[in-house]
């Protein structure tokens, strides 16, 4: 295929750009949360893998950390077993879990591996229970109503929220040239497995490491003001704002406070990005514009 001068000047002036960049965050870990359309869209699972085996080779550390919710409740359903949701998380009880342990840590986990490796990585593929990658405790969820002085404690069964990141098995894969993908399944103190919500995880592993970025794929643009219009920079004390006004609310509550704790807890930046977009991931890390929203914390 013949490039025309024109085209091959563009991409010159993208590499050029991009450079800043990679010098910047080489040797800087980056933890990508994988789900929505970019994880079921056959483009957008290979733009994502190019990004990740991309962002290797020129000397970044991205962690992989995903989710399977869709791929989870498919499965169910072929199963016969009805799903049952409180407050967005999936009531798990032992036949539910051994489920979701086999689609996250076999099923998508593996897909996702072989995918970046047929594209020139070397990516290895975890639970959270490898190693006691991720500890884990029963999430108590409580509810009030006006009929009760107490809130109601209801039983979701095994679902989790992180306890502690040991580390040691994600230096050492790093250190080896080797990608982690980590489906987020945690291990209590009795061995319990528990499902534990992926962008919760992601936000734990960057925070323990001390990430460059910490990188949210959404099916949204990223957080936009009352207007509509796309916010690209904002700060913690600027997101709060937002939340307390009303603009920010509904289901990206949760995302958006894992991305808070996140710069909270010493990770550079966090992003909430479009996974929608092709190449979201290296757009978003190596240009100037970028395709979401980058939260830093307070100056």
């Amino acid at each position: 295929m013949t490039v025309t001068r024109d085209e091959a000047l563009n991409v010159a002036k993208v590499l050029t750009e991009a450079l800043p960049y990679i010098q910047s965050f080489a040797g800087r870990t980056i933890v990508i949360k994988y789900g929505g359309h970019a994880m079921t869209e056959q483009t957008l699972k290979q733009s994502f893998a190019k990004d990740i085996v991309l962002m290797k080779l020129v000397g970044l550390n991205p962690i992989v950390v995903h989710g399977g919710g869709p791929q989870i409740g498919d499965l169910l359903a072929q199963l016969g077993i009805q799903s049952h949701f409180v407050d967005g998380m999936r009531v798990t009880d032992s036949a539910t879990m051994d489920i979701v342990e086999m689609v996250l840590g076999g099923q998508v986990n593996k897909e996702i591996v072989s995918l970046i490796n047929r594209n020139g990585g070397r990516a290895i593929g975890l639970t959270g229970k490898d190693a006691s990658l991720i500890e884990a405790k029963k999430m108590v969820v409580e509810k009030m109503t006006e009929a009760l002085s107490t809130p109601e404690i209801i039983d979701i069964g095994h679902v989790g929220e992180v306890t502690q990141i040991n580390r040691e098995v994600l230096d050492i894969a790093t250190n080896s040239n080797l990608i982690p993908v980590i489906a987020p399944i945690g291990t209590g103190p009795d061995g319990e497995s528990f499902n534990i919500n992926a962008d919760l995880v992601a936000g734990a592993i960057a925070s323990a490491l001390g990430a460059e970025k910490l990188i949210l794929l959404t099916n949204i643009e990223g957080i936009q003001d009352a207007s509509g219009t796309l916010l690209s920079t904002l700060t913690a004390g600027e997101v709060k704002s937002l939340i307390d006004e009303g603009t920010i609310s509904g289901g990206m509550l949760p995302k958006i406070q894992c991305a808070l704790d996140a710069v909270a807890n010493g990770v550079t930046s966090a992003h909430i990005i479009d996974g929608r977009v092709a190449h979201a991931v290296l757009l978003e890390v190596l240009t100037n514009e970028g395709v979401g929203t980058k939260i830093e914390s307070n100056p």
